[in-house]
């Protein structure tokens, strides 16, 4: 019987080294498939140059019109230069971003409703916790917030280009644009801070955001119909291989 001091025999180290990477590699392919991708590279840097834009645009516009903030922060010719030019540039990554084609695929996906979209909102406005919310990879709530903001988007960046360039029209429309621009810039403001509350929310939406992929358990809780979406992008993907040989 070997002694507890004697030498461990080669081959049997080599066994259990090799066994503990096997299962280290086992552990490491099952997270893996545990995960699925749910934002492109080329999304993801849409998102982080729009929020950043738009943190921009918000910030300098409280430094704008809040007097507390006007007063510390001085400066108002550059503040106001910041302010316009990171509201013209908010449509920067969206342009560019039409290039990928996960992009213009998401797209289709927010503007489009189903009627699964309206059971999910009128469950989210009865706050009713026990119908199930059917989704796919957007639910409906995401996609009221991209139209919303797509639209506000547009709309403060056409009353803003009569504020800042004063020769475009008369004064009584001017005036008109300065106060559809303040109201909506507000409403902004308060749904900003409600979808940053709702990601901070959830972790595992953040983590998408961040890394592209998400956990397969969060997708079909969250997302329940989105797999079926997926199983009907692999048939295309398949039936366009076949055509090709």
């Amino acid at each position: 019987m070997p002694r507890p001091s004697d030498p461990v025999p080669r081959s049997a180290a080599h066994t259990g080294g090799t066994e503990r990477t096997e299962r280290t590699a086992g552990t490491a392919g099952a997270a893996a498939t545990d995960r699925i991708r749910r934002f492109s590279g080329a999304e993801r840097w849409i998102h982080r140059s729009t929020a950043a834009l738009m943190g921009l645009c918000v910030a300098s516009a409280a430094c704008l019109y809040l007097p507390a903030l006007a007063e510390l922060v001085g400066r108002r010719h550059l503040v106001v230069t910041v302010h316009v030019w990171s509201g013209l540039l908010l449509v920067v990554p969206f342009v560019l971003g039409l290039a990928s084609r996960a992009f213009r695929a998401d797209l289709r996906r927010l503007g489009r409703f189903g009627p699964h979209d309206g059971v999910w909102l009128r469950a989210a406005l009865r706050r009713d916790r026990v119908t199930r919310r059917p989704a796919g990879k957007f639910n409906a709530g995401q996609k009221v917030y991209a139209g919303w903001l797509a639209g506000a988007v547009l709309v403060m960046a056409g009353t803003g280009a009569l504020m800042w360039w004063t020769g475009l029209v008369p004064l009584a429309r001017r005036t008109a644009a300065t106060f559809v621009h303040d109201w909506l810039a507000l409403a902004v403001a308060v749904v900003l801070a409600a979808h940053v509350g709702k990601a901070l929310a959830d972790p595992e939406a953040r983590r998408g955001l961040r890394t592209g992929s998400v956990a397969r358990a969060w997708a079909e809780r969250e997302h329940p119909l989105w797999r079926h979406e997926r199983h009907q992008r692999h048939q295309r993907h398949q039936r366009d291989e076949r055509g090709e040989e």
